[in-house]
């Protein structure tokens, strides 16, 4: 009889896959490289992440940091928490796992079924911010007694446990044959772990990182992305800079739209982290036949693919989501900021762009907001005119109210003295797709221009009524 002792004995030793359908814009099939993804997904908690989660547990007990009756806390965006949750359920520890609400309702509800506990805790603070994830679950580790925290971004077992067996495993599946390792980064632990291996065997293999855009690993300034479980606002210590060679930067849409297509022409459920690692496999692919033809013809691209789609059948699967978000694909020409501000033109009286300046006072602002019946506006330096170089702030209807309620002086000061952050800039030829997914973000409005002027002010309220009189426009562009 063939039979495993417990679920944990089956975690690693997935298969790798040729991808085939998806690779077919990169050409005649004899001229691409073989691309073959490593299916993670097949592991019994449904991602890379089983492989760490016992090894750091055991790893804890042998130090005695976790003893019978413990509690397992840990920030996680879900995967990693489903692997200590299944080894914390055969072993009987209480686990509780802190989470940013941006990650999908679907992994918070397995770690419930896991029987974990789950906490949750704003998306866009930074790591030192009190509310974050990672100060949440360092403070309920220090108040609840018993507690260990596995510190997935500073567990040394994290890389480790790749070493010993995700690089080993690639290496003997090629018959060492690999060229390239592709992969997305998190805490750093399966590409560093995995690289280290591989270039021990020969380090001639190319590692190409892939990183979400507002990701700092790649170098990128951090800022709020959509994609889940990949890319860090810090750099963690379990992270190893030295063997990635090249980086690849993927934004939200490409990863989303790689994901669906991985889905639906190789049948391979995947998660946004899959399409963000083969945008930079085809990537390096397309440099490869570009510039090494030859090289091309023989080497083999083995990418990971970190987890399976289930876990995002409420966003990445879910059309009225992604339409929500700017991420949806469309098809036919799309439509651009400067259609938005071109139909709006005269058609109210209102100027396209009002201006504040910092000279004036606050007052005479306020009347300005309520002639023209508007929310905000940029605020410019004295004499730049309509010139991008001279936006130094904004002024918004919300924040002189919250000021002017608390001491009505205000109305006398400077604009200079109490306006707010610049608007973000859009270009006229952006798309609607990108000013809806600003607005989203968090910007109250958005400063539209073209070369160094500024031509016009993009509010929200703007794009609804773009919305309500051109629908068929936007359902096709």
């Amino acid at each position: 009889m063939e039979y495993a002792n417990s679920i944990l004995e089956l975690i690693g030793r997935t298969p790798l896959v040729r991808l085939s359908r998806v690779t077919a814009d990169l050409g005649p099939a004899e001229r691409q490289p073989l691309i073959l993804a490593k299916l993670e997904l097949l592991n019994p908690g449904g991602s890379v992440k089983d492989r760490i989660g016992l090894p750091m547990i055991e790893a804890a007990e042998r130090a005695g940091l976790l003893r019978p009756g413990g509690t397992i806390i840990e920030p996680t965006s879900g995967n990693t928490g489903h692997g200590l949750a299944i080894a914390a359920a055969l072993k009987g520890y209480r686990s509780i796992f802190v989470m940013a609400d941006k990650q999908s309702a679907e992994k918070q509800a397995l770690l419930r079924a896991y029987g974990a506990e789950v906490v949750l805790c704003p998306t866009n603070v930074p790591p030192e911010s009190p509310a974050s994830y990672y100060s949440v679950a360092r403070r309920l580790a220090r108040d609840i007694p018993g507690a260990w925290m596995p510190g997935q971004y500073w567990n040394l077992e994290n890389p480790a446990a790749h070493e010993r067996t995700t690089g080993p495993e690639i290496w003997a599946q090629t018959g060492g044959r690999i060229s390239h390792f592709v992969a997305s980064a998190g805490t750093g632990g399966t590409i560093s772990g995995t690289a280290r291996y591989l270039k021990a065997q020969n380090p001639a293999i190319a590692v190409i990182g892939a990183d979400p855009e507002g990701s700092v690993l790649s170098g990128d300034v951090a800022r709020p992305y959509l994609t889940e479980g990949v890319g860090e606002d810090f750099f963690p210590g379990t992270y190893d800079p030295t063997v990635v060679d090249r980086w690849v930067r993927v934004s939200d849409r490409d990863a989303f739209a790689l994901a669906r297509r991985i889905t639906r022409e190789e049948g391979i459920l995947a998660g946004e982290s899959c399409g963000t690692a083969l945008a930079a496999a085809l990537d390096e692919a397309r440099r490869l036949i570009a510039e090494e033809p030859e090289r091309a013809r023989s080497a083999v691209l083995v990418v990971i693919f970190p987890d399976g789609g289930r876990n995002y059948l409420s966003k990445l699967y879910n059309e009225e989501w992604l339409r929500a978000n700017g991420l949806l694909a469309t098809s036919g020409p799309p439509v651009r900021v400067g259609d938005l501000l071109a139909s709006r033109h005269g058609a109210s009286g209102l100027p396209d762009l009002v201006l504040a300046r910092t000279g004036e006072t606050v007052g005479a602002v306020i009347d300005r907001l309520e002639r023209y019946g508007i929310s905000q506006l940029p605020v410019v330096e004295e004499g730049a005119g309509d010139a991008v170089g001279g936006l130094v702030g904004s002024l918004s209807e919300k924040s002189l109210l919250e000021r002017a309620y608390r001491d009505p002086t205000v109305v006398e000061r400077t604009v200079g003295e109490l306006m707010d952050p610049p608007l973000p800039l859009v270009g006229l030829e952006a798309t609607l797709d990108e000013a809806f997914g600003l607005l989203s973000g968090g910007a109250p409005a958005l400063v539209a221009v073209r070369g160094e002027r500024a031509l016009g002010v993009i509010t929200k309220l703007d794009l609804l009524e773009y919305l309500a009189h051109h629908p068929a426009d936007v359902a096709d562009g």
